[in-house]
């Protein structure tokens, strides 16, 4: 494995390569020009058409094909810092994504934008083949790159607190006391963004920040130097963190797993084909049901780079079949109870996932009583009953959400799920790369439909208003 150079120069070839993009979107006449009717939010100015939360891969997709649709009257917000979106450079611990560089990333369909072609013109075809997968912190270049070479208008440190569902557009409150209204509202948000963070009843509360800390949270595993490390979970996350804890000077790393086995096939893998990206949607309720349960079922094994680099490590120990029962704040250390006795700790890491369940997501506080979920629509034959999966939201065929009673909150589908909860309704293209270019094609094109119906007047009056007389210069131009 030879990683790819980070922090270097970029050679003279990535401005030949833009240039050569911007020739290329000038050919494709992309971004066209703008069609949406200008509509005054309630202070007279207008409103952006869409506002997009969230400036990471999925948020950077979906501005990115609006305005290859026409819709440039966008505004994107994230909370982080510029280089700071999504997980690679904050709370993810692995050395190299999970997906092969092969994918193209979050292309359009422009070649000139895929990940190959933007790390050939800043590192050389030479690197590309020497590439085994991409790093973290080369992944958030490549992205931060496309923010800068598609000019996406991007808001960095603005966070969102909630929305509020007006009859014929979305405010967004704002952290720092002000509002936006737009049209629609896409919630890229990422893994989290459908119910925060998964944290089991047994891990008391208490421990968290000195004690304990999430997988998908920030935290500083210098400070692990030299202490007795518990892991709760064996997936993705728990051999990364482990491996970084040992990597930091923990004296040792104790992984706990409820699994006598670990997964041995990653089906994920097994269903990113465009069968499932653009058919998903189009199956019935229970068929959907059947392949989400399965997957769930079977769960994915962690990938084999994350397994072998703990292992290289000294002083792991791995207790499969041995889940931990309770886990509470000692004296001077974490009390855990085990299905064998009890033991100690010093540091807990929770490496247990995600939460779905829009009860727990702030952006929606005040929406989601309305909003339908798959337990509200579809009821499962006995043998297939998880009430856990029963929490993903039930959305409709443009990500939108949709009102568990109808009628009730008209504004609702005006606000477009494009994060991990949509997976049930729509599989897991708004989840990872493999499948980014389908989902954003696809929103884009839906609200693109939407826009034309809102705004049939607007376009028909400019239609009529076009006047561009073809036959001047011949003998049958008339005035």
């Amino acid at each position: 494995m030879n990683p790819a150079p980070t922090g270097l120069p970029a050679p003279t070839c990535l401005p030949t390569h833009e240039a050569a993009l911007a020739r290329d979107l000038t050919c494709l006449g992309l971004p066209p020009a703008n069609w949406p009717a200008t509509i005054p939010g309630p202070n007279g100015a207008p409103m952006p058409d869409v506002l997009v939360i969230g400036a990471g891969m999925l948020g950077i997709a979906a501005a990115a094909a609006l305005t290859f649709k026409g819709i440039r009257n966008i505004q994107v917000l994230d909370q982080s810092a510029p280089g700071r979106e999504g997980p690679w450079t904050s709370y993810a611990r692995m050395d190299f994504l999970r997906s092969p560089k092969q994918l193209p990333g979050p292309c359009l369909g422009i070649p000139a934008l895929t990940f190959r072609a933007w790390y050939e013109a800043s590192h050389g075809p030479e690197a590309w083949e020497r590439l085994y997968k991409i790093p973290n912190e080369v992944w958030q270049d490549y992205l931060s790159w496309l923010q800068r070479v598609l000019a996406l208008p991007i808001r960095h440190n603005t966070a969102v607190k909630n929305l509020t569902a007006h009859p014929r557009h979305i405010e967004a409150h704002l952290a720092d006391g002000t509002s936006i209204h737009a049209r629609r509202v896409v919630l890229a948000t990422g893994r989290a963004g459908a119910g925060g963070l998964a944290i089991p009843p047994c891990v008391d509360p208490a421990l968290f920040p000195d004690r304990a800390a999430h997988t998908n949270a920030p935290y500083n595993p210098a400070a692990l130097r030299g202490k007795r490390v518990a892991v709760l979970g064996a997936g993705n996350s728990a051999w990364d963190h482990a491996a970084t804890a040992l990597e930091a000077g923990a004296a040792q790393v104790e992984i706990y797993a409820r699994r006598k086995t670990l997964p041995q096939i990653n089906k994920g893998r097994g269903s990113a084909n465009p069968g499932f990206f653009e058919g998903w949607a189009a199956l019935d309720a229970a068929q959907r049901w059947e392949l989400l349960v399965y997957m769930n079922d079977l769960q994915s094994p962690p990938p084999h780079e994350s397994v072998l680099r703990a292992l290289r490590q000294p002083n792991l120990h791995v207790h499969l079949g041995c889940e931990i029962l309770a886990a509470q704040r000692s004296a001077n250390a974490i009390a855990l109870t085990l299905p064998t006795g009890r033991s100690e700790a010093d540091f807990l890491i929770v490496a247990t996932g995600f939460a779905i369940d829009l009860a727990r997501e702030p952006i929606l506080s005040s929406l989601h009583p309305h909003i339908a979920t798959w337990a509200d629509t579809y009821t499962p034959p006995a043998h297939l009953v998880r009430p856990e999966l029963g929490k993903f939201p039930w959305l409709a065929e443009d990500f939108s959400l949709v009102a568990r009673q109808p009628g009730d909150c008209p504004a609702l589908p005006r606000i477009h799920l494009f994060n991990h909860g949509a997976m049930a309704s729509m599989g897991q293209i708004a989840s990872d790369i493999p499948g980014v270019n389908v989902a954003a094609e696809r929103l884009a094109s839906r609200l693109a439909q939407h826009f034309a119906r809102e705004d049939f007047r607007q376009l028909r009056e400019r239609l009529e208003a076009f006047a561009e007389p073809e036959l001047r210069d011949t003998p049958f131009y008339v005035r």
